[in-house]
C-alpha cells in the first residue's frame, strides 16, 4: 500500500507552526487568509457579600479565587430580580454567572419549613448540554444541593422523587412542553417555590424552533402565576447582536444586557482555506477536512471538525479514520463520530473519551456546538459555512478552552456563500454578529400552543396580551373548529386527547425509525420530512462509518428497514416542486420588477432516485411512488417582464437556466443577511408562473407559517442581491458549479443551469434599483 507522508508537528507547537505545517508544499495555495486574533486579559471583581457561604468555599476551594467582570454583573442584575442574558464569548464563564444567584437562593431555602424554600429550572436545548451542567453542580458538592437531570432519558421510578425533592431540575423544552406544563399539578411544589428559569445558550432558539420556545416560555410564567410564583430569568446567549431584543422576544419581558466579556482569552490564529478544484469543480470540504483531521491527529494535535450533516459526518470521520492509519498505522479507533440520532448512551460515552484524551480526532455536527465542558482541544476544523457568524465563532471558540493558544480553521465548500468569505475576509472578521430571527406571532406556532395552554389552565382575556397582539383572532379560529370552548370563565380545551401530543418544538411532526432488518435494531431516526430523501426504498445510508441499504420505506409505519451492504454507489433523490401565491403583503417597486414578500404555498414532491459511482458517473435512475407534501408558509419573489430580460440579452428560451442559476445561488447567499442557512430554505423558479403572468424566482421559508428568513430577506433584498451577483461573477469556473450556482440540495439534478445568464439576470435586477433602496 502507498505510504502517505506528513509533516509531523508536535502537539505543543505554536499553531502558526501547525498551520505552516498542514500548509506546506503543493497545499500552500489552499491557505487563502490567516487572521491572528490578539489574546485578552481578564477584567476581575469580587465575590458579592450576599453570596451563600457554603458555594464560596466550593468555588474558591475549586481554584476560582475571583469572578470575571460579566459574570459579576450578572450575579448582581439576577440576585436583585432583573432578568437577565449574558452574550459573551465561548468559554467565558457565564454559568457562572446563573450559578451563583440560583444555587444561593436554594441554599437559603433550605432553612424554610419545607426544606425546598427556593428551585431553579434550568433549560438547555440539548440533553447532552444538561447532563454536562448536572456533573458541574455535581462536583461543587455543596450539601443541601439536590440537582437532577429531568428528560426523555430518565427512569419513571426516579421521576417521582425528583418532583418532590430535588431543588435543582435541569431539562429542556420538549419535557417542558409535553410534559411539565401540561402536568403542572405533580409539580405544584416545585413550582410554587421557583425562583430563577436559567435558558442556557438561547441563542439556539431562532427561527421557527425559537418562536415555539417563546410560546412554551409565556405558558411557563401563566402556570407560575398560579402558584404565586415570579421567577427571575436568567439567559446565557453567545455573542449575537442586539442580545437584550432576542431575550425579550423569547421571554415576553423587558430583560438586560451582560455584553461586555471580562474572560481572558488566548490569542487564535484563524485561517480561511481553500481545497483544489478538480475539473472545474472544488474538492470536496468534508473531504479536505478529513485530510486535515487526520494529519493533526496523528501530529498529536487534539482536533474537533464539523460537518453540516450526519451524513458528512459520517463521510468525514470514516475517510479520516483510513488516512490515519495510511499515515501513523495509530489505532483507527482514536477518531470517531458524533451526530445527532446517535443513543444517548453513545452520545455520552463519547463525550466522556474526548473529554478523557481517548479520543484525538471527532467529526461532529453542531451537537457538539454548544457548551458540553470539552477541554483540551487544540484545533476547530469546519467543513462548510456553519450558517452564521455566531455559529463560527461558537465553533472555532471549542479550541484553546484549556488555556492554549489555539487554531481555527474554515474550509470552504462548493458553495456561493463560502466563495465569497473566501474573497472578502472582511466580512467575517470586520463584520458584526447578525441578529437572531424568529416570529412568536406566527399563527401557525401560536395555536397549537394556545390550545395546549387552555387545556392546562383555561384561557382568559388577561392571559392574552402575554401571547401578542394576534392572539385573539388565532383563539377565535380555534373555537370556530371546535378545539376550544368558550365559557364564562374563559376558553376551555374541548377534545379528549392532549394537545401538546399534536406538535414537536422542533418542527418535525414525526419522527422515522432506522431499523436494521436482521437485528430490530434501531440505528438512528430522522424526520419524516426528510426521510422521502435521504431513507427512500432503495438509498444508500451511512452510520458510525458502516454503510446499509433501505430495503423499505414504510411512512405509515414510520420505519425504514435497512440492510448491511455497500454497493459501491451513493443515491441522490429527486424530486418535483410548484408553487402558487396566496397574497402579496409588501410590494417594492423596482423600475418594470416587482420584489414581494407574503404567503405562498409550495407543493414538492419526490418522484425518484440516481445512483452515481464514486467518480460521478450516473449509473441508473428509479422512479419512487411518494406522495406530495404541501407546505403553507411566506416567501420572497420577484418578477421581471420577458421583454426586458429578451433586450438584456436572454430569450426566451434561456430564461429558465438563468432564473434557476440566479435562484439557486441567492438562496446559497441568503445567511450573509438573515440567520438562515441553505436547509432553512427552499426555491423555485419558472419562466412563466400562472399567477404572475411572468418569469418569476420564488425564495421561501421552509416552514409552515414562515420563520422569518424571508422576510429578512424582502428588507434587505438589494444587499443581497448584489453579494449574489458579486459571489456568481467572481467564480473562476466558466458553466457554474457548486461554488456558484450548483446546488447540493436541487431536485432537477442542477438541470437547466446558465452561469452566464444569471449574472446577466442579476446585473438587470440591480439596475432597476431604486436611488433609495
Amino acid at each position: 500500500m502507498h505510504r502517505i507522508t506528513v509533516t509531523v508537528v508536535p502537539s505543543s507547537a505554536e499553531p502558526t507552526a501547525i498551520l505552516a505545517a498542514l500548509a506546506a508544499g503543493e497545499r500552500g495555495a489552499r491557505l487563502r487568509h490567516v487572521e491572528r486574533l490578539p489574546a485578552r486579559a481578564a477584567q476581575v471583581a469580587d465575590w458579592p457579600d450576599w453570596m451563600a457561604s457554603p458555594l464560596l468555599a466550593s468555588l474558591t476551594g475549586s481554584g476560582i479565587a475571583r469572578p470575571w467582570s460579566h459574570q459579576r454583573e450578572a450575579m448582581d442584575l439576577a440576585h436583585a430580580g432583573s432578568h437577565v442574558v449574558m452574550s459573551t464569548g465561548t468559554a467565558s464563564g457565564k454559568s457562572l454567572g446563573y450559578l451563583v444567584p440560583a444555587l444561593t437562593a436554594v441554599l437559603d431555602g433550605l432553612s424554610s419549613p419545607t426544606g425546598r424554600g427556593a428551585t431553579v429550572l434550568y433549560i438547555a436545548p440539548t440533553k447532552a448540554l444538561a447532563a454536562d451542567q448536572l456533573a458541574r453542580i455535581e462536583a461543587l458538592a455543596i450539601p443541601g444541593v439536590r440537582a437532577a437531570t429531568y428528560d426523555g432519558d430518565t427512569p419513571n421510578d426516579e421521576r417521582r422523587w425528583i418532583r418532590e425533592h430535588a431543588n435543582v431540575v435541569l431539562t429542556n423544552p420538549d419535557l417542558l412542553h409535553h410534559s411539565m406544563l401540561p402536568g403542572h399539578k405533580n409539580w405544584s411544589p416545585f413550582l410554587r417555590s421557583l425562583k430563577y428559569v436559567v435558558i442556557d445558550e438561547c441563542h439556539i432558539y431562532r427561527g421557527v424552533f425559537g418562536s415555539h420556545v417563546s410560546s412554551v416560555l409565556r405558558r411557563l410564567r401563566r402556570v407560575c402565576t398560579r402558584y404565586r410564583s415570579t421567577p427571575t430569568f436568567v439567559l446565557a446567549s453567545a455573542t449575537v447582536s442586539h442580545p437584550a431584543s432576542h431575550a425579550s422576544s423569547l421571554v415576553g419581558m423587558p430583560v438586560s444586557p451582560v455584553d461586555v466579556d471580562g474572560s481572558p482569552r488566548e490569542a487564535l490564529t484563524f485561517a480561511l482555506w481553500e481545497p483544489p478544484t478538480i475539473e472545474e469543480s472544488r474538492r470536496s470540504a468534508t473531504t479536505e477536512a478529513a485530510e486535515l483531521l487526520a494529519d493533526l491527529v496523528a501530529a498529536g494535535v487534539q482536533t474537533l471538525a464539523f460537518a453540516r450533516s450526519r451524513a458528512g459526518v459520517e463521510s468525514l470521520a470514516s475517510s479520516a479514520r483510513r488516512r490515519l492509519g495510511q499515515v501513523s498505522g495509530s489505532a483507527e479507533a482514536s477518531i470517531a463520530a458524533y451526530r445527532g440520532g446517535y443513543l444517548p448512551q453513545e452520545r455520552r460515552e463519547l463525550e466522556r473519551a474526548l473529554r478523557d484524551g481517548e479520543l484525538r480526532g471527532l467529526a461532529a455536527t453542531n451537537a457538539l456546538e454548544l457548551g458540553v465542558d470539552i477541554s483540551g482541544l487544540d484545533a476547530v476544523l469546519m467543513a462548510g459555512w456553519p450558517g452564521r457568524r455566531a455559529n463560527l465563532w461558537q465553533q472555532a471558540g471549542r479550541a484553546g478552552r484549556s488555556g492554549r493558544e489555539s487554531l481555527a480553521v474554515f474550509i470552504a465548500a462548493d458553495d456561493p456563500l463560502d466563495t465569497y468569505f473566501l474573497e472578502h475576509p472582511e466580512a467575517i472578521f470586520g463584520a458584526p454578529i447578525e441578529s437572531t430571527v424568529m416570529d412568536p406571532a406566527n399563527p401557525h406556532v401560536l395555536a397549537p400552543h394556545l390550545a395546549a395552554a387552555a387545556h392546562e389552565l383555561p384561557l382568559t382575556e388577561a392571559d392574552l396580551p402575554m401571547f401578542g397582539t394576534g392572539a385573539r383572532g388565532v383563539v377565535d379560529l380555534l373555537v370556530e373548529r371546535g378545539i376550544l370552548r368558550r365559557r364564562p370563565t374563559g376558553w376551555f380545551w374541548a377534545r379528549d386527547d392532549r394537545p401538546g401530543d399534536h406538535l414537536n418544538l422542533r418542527g418535525t411532526t414525526e419522527v422515522v425509525s432506522i431499523v436494521e432488518r436482521r437485528s430490530g435494531r434501531v440505528l438512528g431516526t430522522i424526520d419524516e420530512a426528510s426521510a422521502h430523501s435521504q431513507v427512500h426504498t432503495g438509498a444508500v445510508h451511512v452510520h458510525q462509518g458502516d454503510t446499509f441499504v433501505v430495503t423499505d420505506l414504510d411512512l405509515p409505519g414510520a420505519t425504514a428497514t435497512i440492510v448491511r451492504g455497500d454497493p459501491g454507489w451513493s443515491t441522490h433523490s429527486q424530486s418535483q416542486s410548484s408553487f402558487s401565491i396566496l397574497g402579496a403583503k409588501r410590494t417594492q417597486r423596482w423600475g418594470e420588477i416587482d420584489v414581494c414578500f407574503g404567503s405562498v404555498r409550495v407543493t414538492t414532491q419526490v418522484t425518484g432516485f440516481l445512483r452515481r459511482l464514486p467518480s460521478g458517473e450516473v449509473l441508473g435512475t428509479h422512479p419512487l411512488d411518494l406522495p406530495e407534501r404541501s407546505l403553507v408558509t411566506r416567501g420572497v419573489w420577484w418578477t421581471m417582464p420577458l421583454d426586458l430580460l429578451e433586450e438584456a440579452g436572454i430569450e426566451e428560451a434561456q430564461v429558465p437556466g438563468a432564473a434557476h442559476a440566479a435562484e439557486h445561488a441567492a438562496i446559497g447567499m441568503l445567511p450573509l443577511v438573515a440567520t438562515s442557512d441553505r436547509w432553512d430554505v427552499g426555491g423555485v423558479s419558472t419562466d412563466m408562473h400562472p399567477d404572475t403572468g411572468l418569469p418569476t424566482i420564488l425564495i421561501y421559508d421552509g416552514y409552515p407559517g414562515g420563520a422569518g428568513f424571508a422576510e429578512r430577506a424582502h428588507g434587505a433584498f438589494g444587499e443581497w442581491i448584489e453579494a449574489t451577483r458579486d459571489a456568481v461573477a467572481r467564480c473562476r469556473c466558466e458553466r457554474g458549479c457548486p461554488a456558484c450556482v450548483q446546488s447540493p440540495k436541487c431536485g432537477n439534478g442542477n438541470e437547466p443551469l446558465d452561469k452566464a445568464r444569471a449574472i446577466t439576470l442579476l446585473d438587470l435586477v440591480l439596475l432597476s434599483r431604486p436611488a433609495a433602496s
